[in-house]
């Protein structure tokens, strides 16, 4: 059965910050660093027990096993900077400086008036949401900012990865570097991860965190991807601060202030406003091979 484009974009989004609700909820008996372990190895736990991952790895030359290794490390911190930022911080208020970079990027890649004021727009709504918030949480500002920044860098490391052979990127790619971050986040997270294992709820909760807020969203990625061209793709992410602020409301009653509903909502213009270039515009992101190679990994268009 075949499924239209948006429905696996939007099954993502949804799932990509409902996992983190659930985390905050979790917070009451793991601590952060503790959590964002739990997601990171029960993710890989799946990913590898679906695909094994080492056979493609084994695959790889000097090149690929280095990205796939940067890969890991990036989702490995990125996640528990993540973590520590949305236990200080509203979800959305959060969602919103991740885009910032994206943004960024984006902007340096193809220089037009209409990019330079979809990151002027982007980065005045950082500034309001920075100027409520800052006096009294300039850590979670700093966690948030971090995770920002890697996340740029994610996005330039899997771009790599999918640029490469296929045992790079793709699902396959992702299992890998989901190892590779399950061993980095030990000396980071291991010690806050160390009281679930005998709590039997905190246990379950942080699998099913790990579900929801990688393995589900990154697989649905790997579809949508595959399915939409880049422009359209770029633009349905405007919604993604959106529905972390709508997230946040339902399952955390984190209602915004009318100072950051205007602060995302800049961020979000932003990135609607953004446009890449035509060449871009017209071609999907990834390319899934078809269901009848046995791998499962991802070439570039």
């Amino acid at each position: 059965m075949s499924f239209p484009p948006w429905s696996y974009f939007s099954g993502s989004a949804v799932f990509h910050y409902l996992g983190p609700a659930f985390a905050v909820l979790l917070f009451a008996r793991i601590e952060p660093l503790g959590v964002a372990g739990l997601r990171i190895w029960s993710a890989a736990l799946v990913l590898a027990l679906w695909r094994r991952p080492w056979r493609a790895f084994r695959r790889l030359d000097r090149e690929g096993r280095r990205t796939v290794l940067v890969w890991g490390a990036v989702l490995a911190v990125m996640n528990a900077a993540f973590y520590m930022a949305i236990a200080r911080l509203p979800l959305g208020t959060v969602a919103a400086i991740e885009f910032l970079p994206v943004i960024a990027l984006a902007a340096l890649g193809a220089r037009t008036a209409r990019n330079l004021a979809a990151l002027a727009a982007a980065v005045g709504g950082v500034y309001v949401l920075t100027d409520v918030r800052l006096e009294g949480e300039p850590m979670g500002f700093a966690f948030a900012f971090v995770n920002a920044a890697l996340f740029a860098v994610y996005i330039v490391v899997a771009h790599r990865a999918a640029g490469r052979t296929g045992a790079a990127g793709g699902i396959d790619g992702l299992a890998a570097a989901m190892v590779v971050a399950a061993v980095v986040s030990i000396p980071v997270a291991g010690a806050q991860m160390v009281p679930a294992l005998t709590d039997p709820v905190a246990l379950a909760a942080g699998f099913g965190v790990g579900l929801c807020s990688s393995v589900i969203p990154y697989v649905l990625d790997q579809f949508a991807m595959a399915r939409l061209a880049r422009a359209t793709y770029a633009l349905m992410t405007a919604l993604l601060p959106a529905i972390a602020v709508l997230v946040g409301v339902a399952v955390l009653a984190q209602v915004p202030s009318p100072a950051e509903a205007v602060g995302v909502g800049l961020v979000i213009l932003g990135v609607a406003v953004h446009r890449e270039s035509r060449g871009d515009a017209m071609a999907p992101v990834v390319r899934v091979e078809e269901a009848g190679d046995k791998t499962g990994s991802a070439v570039r268009d």
